[in-house]
Parts: C-alpha cells; sequence; structure tokens
C-alpha cells in the first residue's frame, strides 16, 4: 500500500477530472457517499443526533454532502459553518445550496464562541473542517473550537484526517488538532497516521476507496510504503521437499555478557523458529552452559574471556551474523567488533550495544559491511544520528544517514519503520505489550534467520518486522498486553507464519456463510 503526499493526491484528483470526465464536485459526492454508507451501515437509521462541523474549503464541502444524505435519509442531523473567512472553494458552495435544497434553510454558521452548539456524550460529532490542503494550524476561534470538540466525550469521527493534521509534515499546534476516535480516509493513509507524534490523533483509521485514475497511483513515487499481510504474503519463500538444515544457512549470533545472556539466548532461540538451519551462538565463556542448557539445538563457541566479548573467532563460513545483543561496549569489545566488520564476508544485522559502539566510535561506520541491517530503539537511533526536532526530521536524518553508509536501519517503534535510501516502508503488525525487555533480540534473531535462508536484506528486514509483530499480536490473544513476555513471541514465531495464510474473520465468516 503507498502513502502519498498531500500534493500528489491533489494531482490526482486533477488527473482524475481530466482522464475520466468527473468533476470536482462529483468526486466530492463519491467521497461523501463513501463516508454515508458507512454511517449507514452502523447506525440503521438510529436517532442518535449527529453534529457536522464543516470548513469552507473542500473538506467541508465533503461534510456537506454526508449531511444532505443523512437528512435525506432521515437521520438526526445539526450541521454547522465554520465561517472564519469569505474563501469558500467551489465545490464547497455548490453544496453549499444542495444541502439548502434538502433542509430549506442553510447551515448553522459559525463565528465565535457564542456559536458553539450544546453536545452530548452520546451524540456524534463528524469532523470536517480541515482536510489535506491545510497549510498552517487553526487559530482564534477555530482552535478554540477545536479544543470544545476535544473536551466532549461523544464519539468523534474525522474526514479524511483530524482537522489541524497534516498528511506529510510535522504538527506546529498540537493543541489545534482534532483527537478523532475514528478516521475514515480517501483512497490512501497519510504518513502522519503512523507517527508518535501525530499517529495519536488517529488511533484507528479505514481507507475508503473513491476511484483516483489507477494508472496515477501505480506510477507515482510513494513517500513511503505500509507492508500488511498482502504484502508479507508475496515475500514468504516456500520451502522445498528435497533439501537438508545446509539448504537454510548458518547464522552467527555475537552476544551475551556477564549478567546479560539472556539477550543471546531470545536471538539464537528466535533465529532457530524463523528456520535457519543451523545456529551457532559466539558468547564469553560465562554463557557456554547457560547456551547448552538452555538452547540444546545450537552450537556454542566462546570467548577466550570468561564475561566479556573481547575476540570473535568462529572458524566457519556463517551464512548471515547477529550482533550486539547484550555485548557491552568495553574497549575490547570494541575492537573485536571493528575486525568484525572488516572480516565478514554475509549480510549482518546489528543490534543494541553494537550501535551504541557504533555512535560512540564513528570509525566503526567506515568499514560496516553494505547492507548491514541496525536495529535500533530510539535511543540507540539518537545516539547514532543526533537529535531531532520531529518524528519527520527524525525520518530525515535516518534516511541520510542510511544512504551515506550504505545500509538498512529499522526504525523500532509503534509503526516499526525500516529504511533504506530515500525508502519508507511501514510496519502494521505488533501491540504495546511488546514495549517489554527483549523483544528487540527476539527482533535480530528473526532477521538473520531470515537472511540466513537466502532472503534479500531489504525483505529480510521488512519481512521480519512483520512476522515479529505478528508473533506480538498472537501472545495477546490469550494474554494481554501486560503479561506479553519476549519468549512468548518467540512461541508463536511458527504460528504467525501460519496466519500469513490463513483466512482473514471476515472472509471465513463470509465462506461460512
Amino acid at each position: 500500500m503507498k502513502l502519498f503526499s498531500a500534493a500528489q493526491l491533489q494531482e490526482a484528483d486533477k488527473v482524475t477530472t481530466k482522464k475520466h470526465g468527473v468533476t470536482l464536485v462529483e468526486l466530492m459526492e463519491r467521497a461523501g457517499t463513501q463516508i454515508f454508507n458507512w454511517l449507514h451501515h452502523r447506525m440503521q437509521g438510529a436517532q442518535v443526533p449527529i453534529h457536522i462541523f464543516c470548513g469552507i474549503g473542500n473538506n467541508g464541502g465533503d461534510g456537506l454532502v454526508v449531511g444532505r444524505l443523512l437528512i435525506e435519509h432521515g437521520y438526526n442531523v445539526h450541521v454547522y459553518i465554520a465561517n472564519f473567512t469569505d474563501k469558500r472553494s467551489k465545490c464547497f458552495l455548490i453544496n453549499y445550496d444542495r444541502i439548502k435544497e434538502v433542509t430549506k434553510k442553510w447551515p448553522k454558521l459559525m463565528t465565535s464562541e457564542a456559536d458553539f452548539p450544546e453536545i452530548k456524550p452520546e451524540d456524534i460529532i463528524i469532523d470536517g473542517l480541515f482536510g489535506i490542503g491545510l497549510n498552517r494550524p487553526p487559530e482564534g476561534w477555530v482552535k478554540k473550537l477545536i479544543q470544545y470538540v476535544n473536551e466532549q466525550k461523544s464519539f468523534k469521527l474525522s474526514i479524511d484526517i483530524p482537522s489541524g493534521m497534516y498528511a506529510n509534515k510535522a504538527l506546529e499546534d498540537a493543541e489545534a488538532v482534532i483527537k478523532a476516535n475514528h478516521t475514515l480516509t480517501f483512497q490512501a493513509p497519510k504518513l502522519s497516521f503512523f507517527l508518535p507524534e501525530t499517529g495519536r490523533f488517529a488511533p484507528y483509521f479505514e481507507v475508503l476507496e473513491i476511484g483516483l485514475d489507477p494508472e496515477f497511483l501505480h506510477t507515482a513515487e510513494p513517500i513511503a510504503q505500509v507492508i500488511a499481510k498482502p504484502e508479507a504474503q508475496q515475500f514468504y519463500k516456500q520451502r522445498e521437499k528435497y533439501s537438508h538444515k545446509g539448504t537454510y544457512g548458518h547464522s552467527l549470533i555475537v552476544g551475551g555478557s556477564y549478567g546479560k545472556m539472556g539477550a543471546a539466548i531470545l536471538s539464537t532461540k528466535a533465529a532457530y523458529r524463523t528456520g535457519s538451519g543451523l545456529v551457532t551462538a559466539f558468547v564469553p565463556e560465562c554463557g557456554y552452559e547457560i547456551l547448552q542448557s538452555t538452547v540444546p539445538e545450537a552450537m556454542v563457541l566462546t570467548d577466550v574471556e570468561a564475561n566479556v566479548i573481547t575476540k570473535i573467532k568462529y572458524g566457519f563460513e556463517p551464512s548471515a551474523i547477529a550482533v550486539g545483543m547484550g555485548i557491552g561496549t568495553q574497549p575490547d569489545t570494541v575492537a573485536a567488533l571493528s575486525t568484525l566488520f572488516k572480516e565478514a564476508r554475509c549480510p549482518m544485522v546489528i543490534d543494541a550495544d553494537a550501535i551504541n559502539c557504533l555512535a560512540n566510535h564513528k570509525a566503526l561506520l567506515k568499514v560496516l559491511p553494505e547492507l548491514s541491517v541496525l536495529t535500533p530503539h530510539p535511543g540507540e537511533l539518537e545516539r547514532l544520528v543526533g537529535e531531532w526536532k520531529d518524528d519527520y526530521e527524525k525520518l530525515e536524518k535516518t534516511k541520510a544517514f542510511a544512504k551515506k553508509y550504505n545500509v538498512i536501519v529499522v526504525i523500532k517503534g509503534a509503526n516499526t519503520v525500516v529504511v533504506i535510501e530515500n525508502r519508507l516502508y511501514i510496519n502494521t503488525t505488533g501491540n504495546p505489550g511488546m514495549a517489554t525487555g527483549g523483544t528487540g533480540d527476539v527482533l535480530s534473531g528473526m532477521i538473520v534467520g531470515l537472511l540466513s535462508q537466502g532472503y534479500d536484506p531489504l525483505i529480510a528486514s521488512v519481512f521480519g518486522v512483520y512476522l515479529h509483530g505478528s508473533a506480538g499480536n498472537l501472545v495477546t490473544q490469550d494474554l494481554g498486553f501486560e503479561a506479553l513476555m519476549a519468549h512468548d513471541v518467540i512461541e508463536n514465531i511458527g504460528a504467525s507464519f501460519l496466519e500469513l495464510f490463513a483466512p482473514d474473520q471476515t472472509e471465513q465468516e463470509t465462506k461460512n456463510a
């Protein structure tokens, strides 16, 4: 699924009207009808008061279409126009006249706080104040209107995008954004829905198809791509009948230090569960018995030192390497990493303390193997690329870093983002229960397990992140968020593969019917 900028979506409107002989007013009718159908299907004529707040641009025009259709079908509707300027879009004016023909009176004009209506908790609010064309934050009494709406306990539905939010740039005033319960967005999600600072205003959304030109949407270069189940299905490689453990590679896990052997254990188990044919763990000497007893399937090599990693020697040619989980940042460990980076001849995953070593010793960046996969959490990323003022600057800095050093960066979070050069891939699986120690070690093991099987580094990153989040989701079906632990994710990796090709609930219900 592609994500487009506001400018691209506006261009898509123009291309559609030109190529398909439809007007912008007709496109607006399509959009409003889709919203109406969504509401009508759920409300079935219920007489709950519906308050529709419209701006005087095209988003307000969408709101007027929704209001007219609801009124025509007998719903209890109150339509308000935020009359904050004399400038109005032509599409808005046409639909302003149309709704008057149905109601026999003009919608209520609002010009100040005195016009704010009384709204009860059981009422429904539809937000059509501002759309993706907004170019500056709402001010004055309109900002207060947004704050008034946010104070209400009513269900809030935003049209296309919560008013006050931009489609693809940072907020300027977080106090002037509608806190929508649900957003019905047109044609494609907006990048701002997936980033921490802005996504909280659109926690749940659905995409409504409005028939924009398919050729434009197919050929336009997106600003990001969303990875959901259909995309993940295409990544999967079917296993061959006549294969053996050597067919699926040999992963090397370099991790652990005294008191942090759990990180190496989690990565090792995850690599096996993701399909690596063989896995060897390289750990300090203190971890030998721990690894042999907790992961009997794995082979174990140890450092000459008891408590930390100082010299990484393994005597075989691994298919892929994951390094950094729990290794610490001691000088000898940094030196060992430098040698490993220079000598490695296979794909590599770099996590945790190995990333901190990169941040503290920038010379290591110059010897990173090409297309290494770095998996930082936000704090590690900041140490690597520097501070940022907002999520968009974070993405730009990460893209610049990835391009400069020819690596892949996995920005872990609620919607993990995989970055390669100027491209962004946004994940859709995972949940708050995964905000617990060790889940990052599991992810590193999963990605290296895929790399060892011959998956391309980018595909291994994107697919690994998807499966990781999917496994976490499966855990919470039984345990909820709070009880999730990292080893639970490992135990559900197999189920996440099976879920890839399991029918969705709606599909299954259709078949059963």
